[in-house]
């Protein structure tokens, strides 16, 4: 699919327009179009979103072109096993930390061969994980072609899919600014 810068450009106005309310879906719209017109592929692995990031992705029309897959590492072992998250990271604080989140991303991008790997860790409840409250949510981007990474540590509120949704969105928020951070597109 080929996709024009000002396709991308109307996609990032539409988030920045506050009388639209943009909804997680226009952010994943924006991160396909975005993410196309730069020319990079996408390697997302979760663990709090369950999968949501990759859903809200795959629902852009397009989004075959710039995602390469997913990984849904929900239980602890299988970040290690399947990601490469360190065992040693994890036993000293737990699987919700910054730097968690952070190799979640570079095993995405390493095991899904993608140019920029996603990669989400927190609590959505009903109760503390690893002594991280309901709603403490890391999120990480890296980008293998620059070796930039990025990560994020936030706090949510709201029920359990509430959390799941903002931790999504904000994912997909954090990608687009180190999409359009290293391309010619602007943010409004």
């Amino acid at each position: 699919m080929m996709i024009d810068q000002q396709q991308a450009q109307e996609a990032l106005e539409n988030l920045a327009d506050p009388q639209l309310k943009p909804s997680e879906y226009e952010f994943a719209r924006a991160a396909i179009l975005c993410s196309g017109f730069a020319g990079v592929t996408l390697g997302v692995a979760e663990s709090i979103t369950g999968g949501l990031v990759t859903q809200l992705l795959t629902s852009i029309p397009g989004a075959s072109s710039v995602l390469r897959g997913g990984v849904v590492a929900y239980a602890t072992e299988l970040k290690i096993e399947l990601l490469g998250v360190s065992a040693s990271l994890i036993e000293r604080g737990g699987a919700v930390q910054a730097d968690v989140a952070l190799e979640m991303a570079r095993g995405a991008a390493r095991v899904l061969k993608s140019d920029i790997g996603l990669g989400v860790t927190g609590v959505a409840g009903p109760s503390e994980q690893d002594g991280a409250a309901v709603g403490t949510v890391h999120i990480a981007v890296v980008d293998t072609r620059s070796k930039a990474s990025r990560v994020h540590s936030l706090k949510f509120e709201g029920s359990r899919d509430d959390i799941r949704v903002q931790a999504a969105t904000a994912l997909l928020g954090m990608l687009l600014d180190a999409v359009v951070s290293g391309s010619d597109l602007v943010r409004p």
